[in-house]
């Protein structure tokens, strides 16, 4: 059994998607139908930069999946790989489960492209800058880390955002609270605290704000029968149905990622393949996941050619 994934936020590089644009049809038909969508000529910010711009969230989120979904429009359009045949379920990390639901047919193209939008401006808009942080906690597992998030808290928010792998988790609150965690990591016995470049404290109860917004647009926003399961986040299981997905990625914004969970889930339900599009982020910790598993990355017109041949 085989499942598709899709990369989250940090996945971004400038240049992304400029040889699939080059050498398919495919794949630039998705990047202007996004640029139509959202009434900004995202394609050449991801082509060009400058990086600032495209490291903004609420560009950083429609480009990653703009270009997640233009690699599978390539593997299905010119290699003849559909989804739905040779995948048993999807799954995708953060803004990646959007993804996920595009690649399977529960919110078109535009759709998606809009919703990140506005994710990605109200999760920048729900914290003001400096008062959130978030670091990553090496040789951490989810034991450890919610110990050490609930003694650095001291009153403030101080969360498990992203349970990533064995040996990765990510804490995300105020800024205070992340930096006494990272000092407190080796009275924990965790071996490294890094705090991370991004611009708010992501998946945390102080994202509350943004996610009352999502909920208002996912009410508004139809969504289509599912052509695979998808794995969502904030429960690490199997979900098929439109109302009570609505429902999971409201609760995602300020939920826990349980990637790990989800991993290990797919794995244990007999999916011995997972399959990366757009990005070379996921494979990495699903190899820690379930190590005999084997992995795949697909981001140039090579990958895809190799995966298509290998089937």
């Amino acid at each position: 059994m085989r499942a598709f994934v899709f990369p989250g936020q940090g996945s971004q590089k400038v240049g992304m998607g400029v040889e699939l644009a080059e050498a398919s049809a495919a794949a630039r038909e998705v990047f202007e139908e996004v640029d139509d969508a959202l009434g900004l000529k995202l394609s050449a910010i991801m082509r060009d930069g400058p990086e600032d711009q495209l490291t903004l969230t609420e560009n950083a989120q429609p480009a990653i999946m703009a270009n997640a979904i233009a690699t599978l429009r390539v593997l299905e359009s010119e290699f003849g790989v559909k989804l739905a045949e040779k995948g048993a379920c999807v799954a995708g990390h953060s803004l990646g489960e959007y993804t996920a639901l595009c690649a399977v047919g529960a919110f078109d193209l535009a759709t998606t492209a809009r919703l990140l939008k506005l994710r990605g401006s109200a999760m920048q808009a729900a914290v003001p800058v400096g008062e959130g942080a978030m670091a990553a906690l090496l040789g951490a597992d989810i034991e450890k880390a919610s110990a050490l998030a609930a003694a650095a808290a001291e009153g403030e928010v101080c969360e498990v955002a992203n349970d990533n792998d064995p040996g990765q988790v990510v804490i995300s609150g105020h800024k205070g609270a992340i930096e006494r965690a990272v000092a407190l990591v080796k009275d924990h016995g965790i071996k490294r605290g890094v705090l991370l470049p991004v611009s708010a404290p992501f998946h945390c109860s102080l994202m509350q704000p943004a996610a009352d917004r999502m909920r208002e647009a996912l009410a508004d926003t139809e969504m289509g029968e599912f052509a695979l399961p998808v794995f969502a986040n904030v429960t690490a299981s199997s979900v098929s149905d439109p109302d009570q997905e609505r429902d999971l990625l409201f609760r995602q914004v300020t939920g826990r990622v349980r990637w790990r969970e989800s991993v290990a889930a797919m794995h244990e339900g007999g999916v011995t393949h997972f399959v990366e599009l757009g990005g070379k982020v996921l494979a990495p910790m699903i190899r820690k996941i379930a190590g005999e598993a084997e992995t795949a990355s697909l981001i140039s017109m090579e990958d895809l050619e190799g995966f298509a041949g290998s089937l």
